[in-house]
């Protein structure tokens, strides 16, 4: 569904992706790993637009996305939750889901949508109401979450999306990404510092050390010891 071919991209001047390359199937859950500064988070600005590729192609159902606008890539049905609990914080949790829905014409399917977000996350139901600011770090990232799910997105873009929870919340925002895939066969491409969990849930895994991808394998194959070696550079 997702497919990277020979990425390069950066910001100015600076290199940062080399070569990149990696699928992500319909329903699949691909964890991208790796220490700080390995150009993971940039991989996914680069699919959705926010940085331009300088070489290489970003193909979405074989079609190329890289020089459209982040807002048509968001139209084509790809999603991005950046880190750190990223809501409207002066806006309702029903106006930050809304806000979600901004692609969306017919208020049917947009109440209809909010139900099933709701459904999915009733802590977030009993504070409909209430400002996103006022919530905990796991109730507003189940509400990023629930946001990127209004328009239904055949590709979930995630960036760190256990940073600052609860070692509870972590586990309810995994058991949850994890539903997401196989309950709507969303694709998700996740990056995360949480290896441990990020390996429970995926189906595959990319290691990126240094702007390029050093191993690709199923979470089973990669060991703990090459899994270090990689972080430190082996």
């Amino acid at each position: 569904m997702l497919e990277l071919k020979d990425i390069e991209a950066g910001y100015n001047k600076k290199p940062v992706l080399n070569g990149v390359s990696m699928t992500v199937n319909k329903g699949e859950i691909v964890a991208l790993i790796g220490p700080n500064g390995a150009g993971k988070s940039t991989v996914l600005k680069t699919v959705i637009g926010v940085l331009k590729t300088r070489q290489g192609a970003v193909l979405f159902n074989g079609e190329r996305l890289n020089g459209n606008s982040p807002a048509k890539i968001i139209g084509r049905g790809i999603v991005y939750v950046p880190q750190g609990n990223a809501v409207f914080n002066d806006l309702t949790v029903l106006e930050n889901l809304q806000m979600g829905a901004f692609l969306l014409t017919d208020k049917t399917l947009i109440e209809q949508r909010m139900q099933e977000v709701f459904g999915l996350f009733p802590e977030i139901s009993e504070r409909k109401n209430m400002d996103a600011g006022n919530l905990s770090g796991g109730e507003k990232q189940m509400l990023a979450l629930g946001r990127a799910l209004m328009i239904k997105p055949d590709v979930l873009l995630l960036d760190e999306p256990s940073l600052g929870l609860s070692p509870k919340a972590v586990k309810k925002a995994f058991e949850t990404i994890k539903g997401i895939a196989k309950r709507f066969n969303t694709a998700v491409l996740m990056v995360e510092q949480n290896v441990q969990e990020a390996l429970r849930i995926s189906d595959r895994v990319y290691v990126m050390v240094l702007g390029k991808v050093a191993a690709q394998d199923t979470p089973a194959k990669l060991t703990r010891e090459r899994i270090r070696a990689l972080f430190l550079g082996g």
